[in-house]
């Protein structure tokens, strides 16, 4: 195995460097960048060892004197974080089968909430309308939530995932709680598990709760 978790390692696409939390399969890591895991494909991130070398060392133009009194402090802008809505996101696990074809084991799903309020939820998973999981917690802000796995040959039995969100802290003229679910047809996940692949992506998602709504979630 290429990385090992605890390894540092850089993304391709975006030169940022993270860490490896998990490794899910012999192509996938989770990798841990600034905070925020995620999932990435092997061949999507590289040791930085290389970058590190490659990069051009600039020579700091050589300062004037500077009394105390001129000195000003500074403050880095900070990173700011896309506030876009409450998501229910898929992760296919691919595997390799005895002819060498890619195949969809199972999914992870995941609940991100890429807003700054924090919910409490109530999530029921139902086959043909039947329930069959349930979980209740907290999802806080900018938060990527574990929820369960599912079983790939569970996708035909019509699966429904169900929300029921609710304000941690109650805000004076706004809704109890707000209810969300997320009904997909087998053929439709067949295509966006198809269409991830040719894209080379991890993830697909669905919006849940959109930011806009949460700020206009009056009764």
């Amino acid at each position: 195995m290429k990385y090992q978790i605890g390894d540092t390692v850089v993304l391709l696409h975006s030169n940022e460097e993270g860490q490896v939390v998990d490794i899910m399969n012999e192509k996938m890591l989770m990798v841990d960048v600034k905070g925020v895991t995620f999932p990435v494909y092997m061949d999507q991130v590289d040791f930085p060892y290389f970058k590190r070398f490659t990069e051009k060392k600039i020579v700091p133009a050589k300062k004037e004197k500077q009394y105390v009194d001129d000195v000003r402090k500074e403050k880095l802008p900070k990173e700011k974080q896309i506030a876009d809505g409450v998501w229910l996101t898929f992760l296919p696990v691919i595997d390799t089968d005895e002819f060498g074809d890619d195949v969809v084991e199972e999914l992870k799903l995941h609940l991100v909430n890429r807003t700054e309020t924090a919910f409490n939820f109530i999530y029921k998973l139902h086959y043909f309308g039947k329930p069959d999981f349930d979980l209740k917690n907290t999802v806080h802000p900018f938060e990527d939530f574990y929820l369960h796995d599912i079983d790939f040959a569970d996708l035909n039995d019509s699966p429904s995932f169900e929300f029921d969100f609710s304000l941690i802290t109650p805000a004076k003229h706004k809704a109890d709680h707000y209810e969300a679910s997320v009904k997909l047809k087998p053929k439709q996940l067949f295509a966006k598990i198809e269409e991830l692949k040719k894209k080379n992506e991890a993830t697909f998602s669905q919006l849940l709760l959109k930011t806009i709504l949460i700020n206009r979630w009056k009764m």
